[in-house]
């Protein structure tokens, strides 16, 4: 009898928990109701950035949420399975967001390519730098499953070469954008050999991913916490829901401010990768300032492979059944930083184990990133 009141008590702080809910489904019916009244004045500098901070907030809060669940998903499924939820649900949101803002505005061969690099350059330089800097920052080392690590960048490394390195010295009579032959051909590699990690991953070497000391641990001796899955999934999926729509709508003032005031190409991309990223930034740094870097380096991994093995076939079926042609191949500068990035990421993760200066490294390059955008 005593368990009713203690019940209602915890579902009613879970309902208060979810306040921004509402917030995203308002926004939804506002911006469904009022379009032309709100897009209408973004030359007014003030009102642009009233409705670009308004939906940028928004989406990233829904994110934020979207993550929240999964990490709940996480605490009761374990590694490594609670990190690919949350790795696929911030994938699904990254290709709702490209294909929103590829399908509304002018074409824009560049977007996908922009924004893997994006992904790629803020996950595996800000976020990994961000992450091994305030996790050494207490502690001398940090340790992580060398034998996962490896498993990851093996595959990121030929998937990212393939579809941003090879387009650039593959250019055929239309350009860099790929024939249908080597879409077929990249989309097919792609889904491929992100199915056959999946399968390592979740299947005969699940303990590459998670640390030494729980790699022999029994099951008797860790416990998840009890609790319904259910709850957790099905917000997980109310909060995606918003976002499908509210990307839409954001795609008008990222197209006005590339199309119209003239900003870097690039700055589409960049905020599409900052939605995508900044959930993820926000898990793998506190689960690194946890001394939990192993899970710090399946989230940043795992989402640099998720983006570049799901993210790629999906632009190219959406380039196909739309006719918006898609260019991936890396130039210049761009192409530089990539390779840079990569060469430093394997040397970053070869011994197992993280120190304070390689998370230095990595934000050094990050800012040469940021830097390099005003400069083309």
């Amino acid at each position: 009898m005593t368990d009713g009141p203690a019940v209602r008590t915890a579902g009613a702080a879970g309902l208060r928990e979810e306040w921004f809910l509402g917030v995203s489904i308002a926004t939804s019916l506002i911006f469904l109701a009022f379009p032309e009244q709100l897009f209408s004045r973004l030359s007014d500098p003030l009102w642009f950035a009233v409705v670009f901070g308004w939906l940028f907030a928004v989406v990233l809060g829904s994110a934020l949420s979207v993550v929240r669940h999964a990490d709940r998903l996480a605490e009761q499924l374990r590694e490594p399975y609670g990190t690919l939820i949350l790795t696929l649900a911030i994938t699904s949101i990254e290709v709702m967001a490209i294909s929103a803002v590829m399908i509304h505005g002018e074409n824009n061969p560049t977007l996908t390519r922009d924004t893997l690099f994006a992904v790629v350059m803020i996950i595996l330089n800000g976020m990994v730098g961000l992450s091994l800097l305030l996790g050494a920052w207490r502690r001398p080392e940090q340790q992580h499953n060398l034998q996962g690590a490896n498993a990851y960048l093996g595959v990121i490394v030929p998937l990212a070469t393939l579809s941003l390195v090879m387009p650039t010295f593959l250019a055929g009579p239309d350009g860099q954008h790929p024939s249908a032959p080597r879409q077929l051909m990249l989309g097919i590699v792609s889904v491929g050999l992100y199915a056959t990690f999946l399968f390592l991953q979740a299947g005969r070497h699940h303990d590459y991913f998670t640390t030494d000391g729980n790699r022999h641990q029994h099951p008797g001796e860790h416990t998840p916490p009890h609790g319904p899955l259910w709850p957790h999934a099905v917000l997980l999926f109310a909060y995606m829901g918003p976002v499908v729509f509210l990307v839409e709508q954001l795609a008008r003032p990222i197209d006005y401010i590339i199309e119209t005031l003239h900003a870097p190409t690039a700055f589409g991309g960049v905020v599409m990768a900052i939605l995508v990223a900044t959930p993820e930034a926000i898990s793998a740094v506190r689960a690194s300032i946890a001394d939990n870097l192993q899970r710090s380096v399946n989230i940043f991994l795992g989402s640099v492979l998720s983006t570049i093995g799901l993210t790629v076939p999906a632009m190219l079926v959406v380039s196909r059944l739309y006719g918006h042609p898609v260019t991936l191949g890396l130039e210049h500068s761009d192409l530089v930083m990539l390779v840079l990035t990569l060469a430093v990421s394997i040397i970053t993760f070869a011994s197992g184990r993280t120190h304070l200066m390689q998370g230095a490294v990595h934000l050094v390059l990050f800012l040469a990133y940021v830097l390099l955008i005003f400069q083309q």
